[in-house]
């Protein structure tokens, strides 16, 4: 076994022969409001490095699935191609074009179907958003014992919604030195 071990699993010691045993390590999925993330880490002034947030959710959280919810937009498609090689897996929206040339893409009702779709299919589920449309969701998963933890992106802009699942949350103030594209 040589590089990185296989998604969700982890070292767990050698056989007599050399060969090493993995130990199958969690199945905690991940659910991503992009629009929010991406707002959020643009007005602190740096830009996500999407294949290693993909890492950093599967070695901290033991991420086996990431769902990202995300706009479409026919000229990302580069983008949406490189994200899918990371191992995200993409839920599109349709969007709208605003008169004041803005793009429209809320995808809330998408994240939340999903994570009660996939709902007995993961151990634990890590929300990544700061928007308090996702209470109900995360109080339903806190509630059944189903909440990994909340990746808010910005510690001082977030949803007075969510303050009181504090324990449950983590910052990406505070990952940006591991998180940053450079």
């Amino acid at each position: 076994l040589k590089g990185r071990l296989p998604m969700g699993y982890g070292l767990v010691g050698e056989f007599d022969n050399g060969e090493k045993k993995l130990k199958r390590l969690g199945n905690n999925y991940a659910f991503i409001d992009s629009q929010n993330l991406n707002l959020a880490i643009r007005e602190q002034g740096w830009i996500l490095d999407f294949k290693r947030f993909r890492i950093y959710l599967t070695d901290k959280y033991n991420v086996t699935k990431v769902f990202l919810f995300i706009g479409y937009i026919p000229t990302n498609e580069s983008l949406y191609t490189s994200l899918q090689e990371y191992g995200y897996i993409l839920i599109f929206k349709p969007t709208l074009y605003l008169p004041d040339g803005k793009v429209k893409g809320n995808i809330d009702a998408e994240l939340v179907l999903h994570a009660m779709i996939e709902y007995p299919n993961y151990d634990k589920a890590v929300i990544v958003t700061g928007d308090g449309d996702f209470h109900c969701l995360i109080e339903y998963l806190k509630k059944h014992n189903k909440l990994e933890k909340i990746i808010v992106p910005n510690r001082y802009r977030f949803s007075s919604l969510l303050r009181k699942f504090a324990p449950d949350m983590v910052f990406m103030n505070d990952l940006k030195t591991k998180l940053e594209y450079k």
